[in-house]
């Protein structure tokens, strides 16, 4: 269903500001390109540091998991702590639609870990001689109702005067530390499932361009990782990531690299939103998926696979699904993990 409003949405009637025009792009696909990002933080381990440190570091920068885990002092049988910090420009115009969005993405990086979320700080860069600040509270309310769902505590923030406005959270939970879900823990002859259809890198680039509304995208987009996380626990899954900006093929490559295997992904098993091939065929594809796909290259071998197919694999998510090594109920398997030492990603 596709709702072709031109006007901001609900905040404010047809006279309202459309965010997205107030970005240089659009959720998870403004994040800094892959390859790049690895570079600027390569040799970042504090290990002086960590030798004074009170808790021991579970998960950290090694291999650019979700998020960070610190396992607490006093003893086994303690939960872990799991935190992480996410923030965008926005994805939609719609203020509160924002904000819902910008806090699910945000809490996917715990659930990702297999942690519950426990509180959260507002990260909150607005451009306040620009855009009124009834708008700003919109986005606050948003990402407070699903913090709220998620029984997750919201407790202040902090604020900046940016030129352009962006909104997240960062997030506080715990997590069993002998039942993590990380991207180094994958095994060879282990099942791919993703809980989430791709294709919301296209939608909301087309939404910036023309206005239209993709209520199929922001529903998917505002659906808490929660139910994912807690059902591949139960499968007794240990390896899983969420996919974001760089895309399926940019997150299934970290994952694979992590854990010391290759990866196959079944092309035709891949679900894919209602309008997200047809918005890729008329060319709204993000500078950041281009980028996602130009990373990915080297390491995959598409076959015949043809272009289209090859950037909608690499489309930049914003709070898309959990990539799962292990049978997730209700999610369908994409592909698996095989014995390989080149850590390639083969699409067929």
């Amino acid at each position: 269903m596709t709702d072709t409003r031109t006007d901001a949405g609900p905040a404010g009637g047809p006279e309202a500001p459309r965010l997205t025009q107030y970005a240089h792009g659009g959720g998870c696909a403004c994040k800094i390109p892959p390859g790049e990002l690895e570079e600027m933080v390569a040799g970042l381990v504090p290990q002086g540091a960590l030798a004074h440190a009170p808790g021991e570091l579970l998960v950290g920068l090694d291999h650019g998991d979700d998020a960070a885990v610190v396992r607490l002092p006093g003893g086994p049988g303690l939960p872990a702590a799991v935190a992480t910090a996410d923030f965008f420009t926005p994805v939609v115009d719609d203020p509160y639609d924002w904000g819902r969005i910008a806090a699910a993405n945000a809490l996917s990086d715990v659930y990702a870990m297999g942690g519950t979320p426990l509180v959260a700080v507002n990260l909150l860069c607005w451009p306040r001689d620009v855009l009124p600040f009834d708008l700003a509270r919109e986005v606050l309310r948003g990402g407070m109702d699903v913090a709220a769902r998620a029984g997750c505590a919201v407790a202040g923030g902090h604020s900046v005067d940016d030129p352009e406005p962006k909104y997240g959270m960062a997030v506080t939970g715990t997590v069993d530390p002998e039942r993590l879900l990380r991207n180094d823990a994958g095994r060879p002859g282990v099942p791919l499932s993703l809980t989430k259809p791709l294709g919301l890198g296209v939608l909301n680039n087309r939404h910036k361009t023309t206005g239209e509304v993709f209520p199929q995208a922001v529903e998917t987009m505002v659906a808490l990782n929660r139910d994912a996380s807690r059902a591949a626990l139960a499968a007794g899954a240990v390896c899983a990531t969420d996919v974001t900006g760089f895309g399926l093929l940019g997150h299934l490559y970290k994952l694979a690299r992590a854990s010391g295997v290759s990866a196959v992904i079944e092309a035709a098993a891949v679900p894919y939103l209602d309008g997200a091939q047809e918005a890729a065929r008329e060319g709204y594809i993000s500078g950041g998926t281009r980028r996602n796909l130009d990373w990915v290259a080297p390491y995959t071998d598409f076959g015949d696979t043809d272009e289209l197919t090859r950037l909608l694999l690499a489309d930049a998510q914003t709070s898309g699904g959990l990539l799962v090594a292990g049978e997730v109920p209700g999610a369908p398997v994409v592909g698996e993990l095989v014995a390989a030492g080149d850590y390639t990603v083969v699409v067929r």
